[in-house]
């Protein structure tokens, strides 16, 4: 096992360490603000809206729009396809989870009214007319009304529709266009509005009469954000399918943070793979098994990882110990490699000891959330081997996981690499808590780069384009207070 543990770690993954990882330190202090994401703080002149809620005007339907809404019609040429459609979960399956409604307590978001030039305004409406190469609707910003406003001129009609066009644009620059009720599963919240709320932005707007510069910098530094917009860009208008891919997935972006971090993890659901990304920049890539279609599918996160459990157990789930009979099996019959525990109400406690075939492998990477999803090893490594790879009850099996877990001890605990083979080779529990954590997002991307940098589309396994898609075909929504999905969230603490 020396041998085989100590050939895990050299090569690439040093390499990696000593000239991508360990000059980063510095930059990954935690709690450290991301540079370009601090507030803009407090700004004066501003006047509050007062009851005049925004509401979608006539001008806002789908044919006043330079660019087209989603039609769904067919396209003259197949968007290319990285992997095949299972018979089993087709492309565009319906959901198995009921289209979420608004939070009880959610409300539509009111941005103050700040004073317009005209000037300002008609670079806000020039900015409207060009945002069809974001992926949005210019329609739905109301530039007929925003025109009627600027030829009438400065004043309080100028005010009021300007603050209203720029805070829409905002929104959906920043936050994405999607409403809430059409993110299926989506539990990753997004940090961007806080950090750059909507009436600080339009007051250094008008301030520094720079709308171009500030709408501009709102957008996702992920490098696959720039390649969606260039592949939009290039796309006839008549390859509307792949125009829709495009526009679904460019959105998705801006539903997770604007930057992602110097230093994280990222796995695509659909594609089956997990990166190490530095800057943008992959240094590692795993596969990875996900959560299969229904109430195991892999929800969306933005976590953190806090510690790695080297040698892990496995707590058995209730709904195996008692469901499926395994506790009065074991009393009856002892298993090599399990010990069970009467507590003190006379439930049994079934726990799984370290060793290659617990159900979590040799290596657990932990970023504690209420869904109980994890990053871990598996004993069933040929599983690694299928194309089309949704086992799991909802957690992220990751090939070479050892691997991994390795180098996030490594770099966040400060652990040698000497100590994390002896660590892994002494086959006993170990949780190494991090004292730099890193963020670990769990996204669904269906149309974006894979892990070779090319465009490709990815199965939509759990069908969740369909609601974005309608909701493009839709008028703009109200934004709300709403953060995340509402969903019932599912426990998903079991990897077999």
């Amino acid at each position: 096992m020396m041998k085989n543990t100590r050939k895990l770690m050299t090569g690439p993954v040093i390499l990696a360490l000593a000239t991508g990882l360990y000059g980063l330190y510095p930059a990954m202090a935690q709690d450290r603000p991301i540079e370009g994401k601090q507030g803009l703080g407090k700004l004066p002149n501003v006047r509050p809206a007062g009851m005049n809620t925004p509401t979608p005007s006539p001008s806002a339907s789908p044919s006043a729009s330079p660019s087209p809404r989603p039609t769904g019609g067919p396209s003259p040429r197949p968007v290319p396809t990285l992997l095949p459609t299972p018979s089993a979960t087709p492309s565009g399956t319906p959901s198995p989870y009921p289209t979420p409604s608004p939070s009880p307590g959610a409300t539509p978001v009111q941005e103050a009214v700040v004073n317009w030039s005209v000037a300002d305004a008609g670079d806000l409406l020039a900015a409207i007319m060009a945002i069809g190469d974001e992926g949005l609707f210019p329609a739905d910003y109301q530039p007929d009304a925003l025109r009627a406003a600027i030829k009438a001129g400065a004043g309080d009609a100028l005010d009021q529709q300007a603050s209203k066009s720029f805070a829409w644009l905002v929104e959906d620059l920043r936050d994405g266009r999607t409403p809430m009720t059409a993110r299926v599963q989506w539990f990753a919240v997004d940090p961007d509005q806080d950090d750059n709320p909507t009436t600080a932005l339009m007051q250094r707007a008008t301030t520094n009469h720079d709308v171009p510069g500030t709408l501009a910098g709102l957008a996702p530094t992920y490098p696959d954000y720039a390649a969606l917009k260039e592949a939009l860009a290039a796309t006839p208008k008549a390859q509307t399918k792949l125009r829709d891919a495009i526009r679904i997935n460019m959105d998705r972006w801006r539903w997770l943070p604007r930057d992602l971090g110097p230093v994280y993890l990222i796995t695509n659901v659909p594609e089956f793979q997990l990166r190490l990304a530095v800057n943008g920049r992959n240094i590692r890539t795993y596969r990875t098994i996900v959560g299969k279609p229904g109430r195991t599918a892999t929800p969306q996160l933005a976590e953190k990882v806090e510690a790695v459990v080297f040698n892990p157990t496995w707590t058995v789930p209730q709904s195996i110990v008692v469901g499926e009979g395994l506790g009065q099996q074991l009393l009856a019959r002892p298993r090599a490699g399990y010990k069970v525990t009467r507590m003190e109400d006379g439930s049994l406690q079934v726990v799984q000891q370290p060793g290659n075939t617990n159900s979590l492998g040799r290596m657990k990477i932990d970023m504690p959330n209420p869904h109980a999803i994890y990053l871990h090893d598996t004993p069933s490594k040929k599983l690694f081997d299928a194309q089309v790879r949704a086992f799991s009850h909802g957690c992220i099996r990751t090939d070479r996981a050892v691997e991994l877990g390795m180098t996030m001890a490594i770099l966040g605990a400060g652990m040698s690499q000497e100590d994390a083979v002896a660590t892994f080779e002494a086959g006993k529990y170990k949780k190494v808590p991090m004292t730099r954590t890193f963020p670990v997002y769990l996204t669904y991307v269906t149309y974006g780069r894979d892990i070779n940098g090319t465009l490709a589309s990815f199965n939509d396994l759990y069908g969740r384009d369909g609601p974005v898609l309608d909701s493009f075909r839709a008028p703009r929504a109200l934004h709300t207070t709403q953060r995340k999905s509402n969903e019932e969230v599912i426990k998903l603490d079991n990897p077999l």
